[in-house]
């Protein structure tokens, strides 16, 4: 399947009479012990020197399990391929490699990650990395691989707490920073371009517990290998999953990836009579690429490709939009001429009224409410641009 060969030959390749063999052995492993795979041959070589050549039946049930796992996995992989064109309501995912962590979420629960790590990233610093890091490491990547500029983001808890496009990567990092140097303590910092020594020296004055990028140069690399704690990470070439699920009840949700990626040449269309200029579109792209990425509901301002600050995660849009609003001027931004980038419609018209009393001149949002027009007439009136997109980002 992974070498792209036709249909007729993936079948083929099904094996009938080796997994059958697998199985029959795993079934009577109170007279038989399987070696069902390389990885199990130190294991087994060990016990058969350690003694005589001798198994126990506890040992046997092990080698059985290891057994049933190969070959429930080599099936499940097999029910997927047929799955992808008839599309059956069963829900099957194997993964064979687990990394067991220091702990999940917090101290007193236990942690695993089932998946290739190794595939994705070359570790070149660091402690071992966490539960939480990767949920961290995990966001980064989403967002930052919506973006095409040079651009450089710090995220803390799965949402951007400064992010930044610019000409230079030096530019990208230090305008990121600026966005919340505050939240940045502690964060997950990530590029799309190589890290130069100039940039890493930068980088280096602040505390941040991952670094990801695509490549360092040598002296930078030396540089942010002076805190020995600090995970530093090179991004290999992997493609994420198209489908992502998690546990609910007593079952799992299931869902296609939100692939949805704005760009500006879609965000042109005012549905009010003020004009969106090219600065304005870019920057409705980006906020809109930063709010999909944040936690609803969510509010995120920018302005010339800077995020200023976003509300994440709040039970009310008002509250996250004055939140964003508080934070910005916390770090001394200024609104006049920023947009604002929604992941859901207004309700109301009150966003956008809280919007233009602290300068903002642009909203984007996904629009879909039964009082859309209320919004769009308070913009018209006071000289705003809107953009409807018809898509929702929520992001739980």
């Amino acid at each position: 399947m992974a070498s792209g060969a036709a249909e007729q030959d993936i079948i083929e390749k099904i094996d009938i009479g080796g997994i059958s063999l697998i199985r029959a052995a795993a079934k009577n492993y109170k007279d038989v012990v399987i070696v069902p795979s390389v990885d199990r041959y130190a294991e087994f070589l060990q016990i058969y020197n350690e003694q005589d050549g001798a198994t126990t039946l506890e040992q046997r049930h092990r080698f059985a399990a290891y057994a049933f796992g190969v070959s429930s996995h080599y099936d499940t992989a097999i029910f997927n391929h047929f799955n992808k064109t008839e599309q059956l309501p069963v829900f099957k995912c194997s993964i064979d490699k687990c990394s067991e962590l220091r702990y999940g979420e917090n101290p007193h629960q236990k942690g695993y990650f089932y998946g290739d790590l190794d595939a994705c990233f070359e570790k070149l610093n660091g402690k071992e990395i966490s539960y939480n890091n990767l949920g961290d490491i995990d966001a980064a990547c989403c967002l930052i691989d919506d973006v095409d500029q040079t651009a450089f983001a710090i995220l803390k808890h799965n949402n951007a707490c400064g992010m930044a496009c610019r000409d230079s990567l030096l530019d990208a990092w230090k305008d990121a920073l600026a966005g919340d140097p505050v939240s940045a303590f502690g964060g997950i910092l990530i590029t799309n371009r190589k890290v130069t020594k100039e940039v890493a020296e930068e980088m280096h004055k602040i505390f941040f517990e991952v670094c990801i990028a695509p490549d360092y140069d040598d002296e930078a690399l030396a540089i942010l290998r002076g805190k020995k704690n600090r995970i530093i990470l090179r991004r290999k070439e992997f493609k994420m999953s198209g489908v992502m699920f998690r546990n609910v009840l007593n079952g799992a949700l299931v869902q296609d990836r939100d692939t949805v990626v704005p760009t500006a040449a879609e965000l042109t269309e005012s549905v009010t009579s003020t004009k969106v200029t090219p600065q304005m579109a870019a920057d409705m792209a980006f906020a809109t690429i930063l709010v999909k990425h944040t936690k609803s509901n969510a509010i995120v301002l920018a302005k010339n490709g800077q995020l200023l600050a976003s509300g994440t995660g709040q039970t009310s849009r008002v509250d996250a939009l004055r939140q964003a609003i508080a934070k910005a001027h916390s770090f001394g931004f200024d609104l006049n001429g920023a947009v604002m980038a929604s992941d859901a419609f207004f309700p109301f018209p009150d966003c956008v009224e809280i919007a233009h009393e602290a300068g903002i001149t642009g909203v984007v949002h996904p629009g879909g409410s039964i009082h859309d027009q209320d919004s769009i007439d308070y913009c018209e009136k006071n000289k705003m641009a809107m953009v409807i997109t018809g898509k929702r980002h929520f992001k739980h």
